[in-house]
């Protein structure tokens, strides 16, 4: 899907995002963000979804999405929690930092969405401090049999309607990208990734 028709996608998607937050991924949320600190870049962060979740040790987020509704959102949330954070409207290919200019770096529900998830994943950790964390909450494929094969049957409808794809073997992702998976808890019949990780040394 082009950048353009995507972007008009989740500007119209905003507001449900912003009205319909699952409940069932708080705890999950809670869990990995609590593990966040000091200079956090977040990828993709829709409406805010992931500021309730941020604890005291982190001193400032750099809050990147592609659509200006999400954006005008998660300022909203981002105020409400009184968090310091700085804003960027752009797309993760137009995002240029210095090497290990983050001390963490989070993604949720995101990966599913680049058309190149395995070199972006190898920014993200460009960007990491060696020490640091690299944060992801993700959906894709199961490793049951069934579910497997019903993921890939409806994948290219799935695309269409929702702009991402829901079959992508996130964990296969970050070996090609060279990511160091410290934990992985996968929920949702293994369809749900919650990962900490650290960058390629």
């Amino acid at each position: 899907m082009k950048k353009e028709k995507l972007q008009k996608k989740y500007d119209k998607q905003a507001r449900m995002y912003d009205n319909h937050r699952n409940e069932y991924l708080h705890k999950w949320r809670n869990k990995l963000l609590a593990k966040a600190s000091g200079s956090v870049l977040e990828v993709g962060v829709g409406a805010g979804a992931n500021f309730p979740f941020y604890q005291e040790a982190t001193e400032h987020i750099t809050a990147v999405d592609m659509s200006i509704e999400m954006i005008k959102r998660a300022k909203r949330r981002a105020a409400q929690y009184n968090l310091q954070t700085t804003f960027l409207q752009k797309d993760v290919d137009e995002l240029h930092f210095k090497a290990e200019s983050f001390d963490c770096i989070v993604s949720s529900l995101t990966v599913c969405a680049y058309p190149d998830p395995v070199s972006t994943l190898q920014r993200f950790s460009h960007w990491c401090k060696k020490d640091g964390r690299i944060l992801l909450l993700e959906h894709g494929i199961s490793p049951h049999a069934f579910l497997k094969m019903a993921q890939h049957a409806i994948d290219p409808l799935y695309k269409i309607i929702s702009g991402c794809h829901c079959n992508r073997d996130i964990l296969n992702l970050l070996k090609k990208a060279n990511i160091n998976v410290i934990n992985v808890d996968r929920q949702w019949k293994g369809m749900l990734y919650v990962i900490e990780a650290s960058p390629a040394q």
